[in-house]
């Protein structure tokens, strides 16, 4: 994606690679939302600082919090006990009781 003065890709370009923006099989989409005057001001300004515009500053940071966000719900932690039981019970599961083939037969 770089453009016509450079080969390398701009901060927009950059975003828009990270977040998988306006591709083929990606049609770009929109999002609106509605702020108070000072939220606005400081999203521009840190915008500004940042050296991009409020769209690809506000879809950079949206997408980082929401890729942790999903990343957290998402990862389960285990102590190593209960790893070691959780593989040990893949590893050989229970045999069905007759009311889970009960159940199953059912389907």
């Amino acid at each position: 994606m770089p453009d016509k003065t450079t080969s390398h890709p701009t901060k927009l370009q950059k975003t828009q690679q990270v977040v998988g923006y306006a591709t083929a099989a990606n049609e770009p989409a929109r999002i609106n939302l509605r702020t108070s005057a000072d939220a606005k001001a400081m999203i521009e300004r840190a915008a500004a600082l940042m050296g991009t515009t409020v769209s690809s500053f506000m879809l950079q940071n949206a997408y980082e919090a929401a890729r942790r966000i999903v990343s957290e719900n998402d990862t389960l932690m285990l102590t190593q006990r209960d790893f070691e039981a959780f593989a040990a019970s893949m590893e050989h599961p229970p045999k069905p009781k007759a009311t889970l083939r009960k159940l199953m037969a059912h389907r």
